[in-house]
């Protein structure tokens, strides 16, 4: 567990310090680059450095998806140190319903982020 965190904490560190829209040493997306569409995960980054900084709403703009599936990643988290600390098995076994509810939501968020005019089809510079 202390192995992962680690680079975790670097990551978050290099998140907090280098702005992702003012360096560019970051990995862009290849979706967008493809299609000139933005996927689901775009603009995940910058919502990420916003959080780091404490401007959730601004978070919220860049990727609102995400800020709506942290809760869940955080619960998925603490489930998964409590079984570590517990020795239980760490696996999460998740219905194929969910996973199914998953695509649709992944698949639904990026369409109707690409439709013109709604506020999702652009990120904020």
């Amino acid at each position: 567990m202390g192995a992962a965190l680690l680079p975790a904490a670097i990551a978050a560190l290099v998140l907090f310090c280098f702005d992702p829209r003012r360096y560019h040493f970051y990995p862009t997306c290849v979706f967008h680059q493809a299609t000139g569409m933005l996927c689901a995960g775009c603009g995940s980054l910058r919502a990420l450095h916003q959080l780091l900084h404490g401007h959730f709403a601004s978070a919220f703009r860049f990727n609102p998806l995400l800020i709506i599936a942290m809760p869940f990643a955080g619960w998925l988290g603490a489930r998964w140190v409590w079984c570590k600390a517990n020795n239980q098995p760490a696996s999460p076994r998740f219905r194929p319903m969910w996973l199914w509810g998953l695509l649709v939501i992944l698949i639904g968020f990026t369409l109707l982020r690409n439709l013109p005019g709604l506020p999702l089809a652009m990120l904020p510079p």
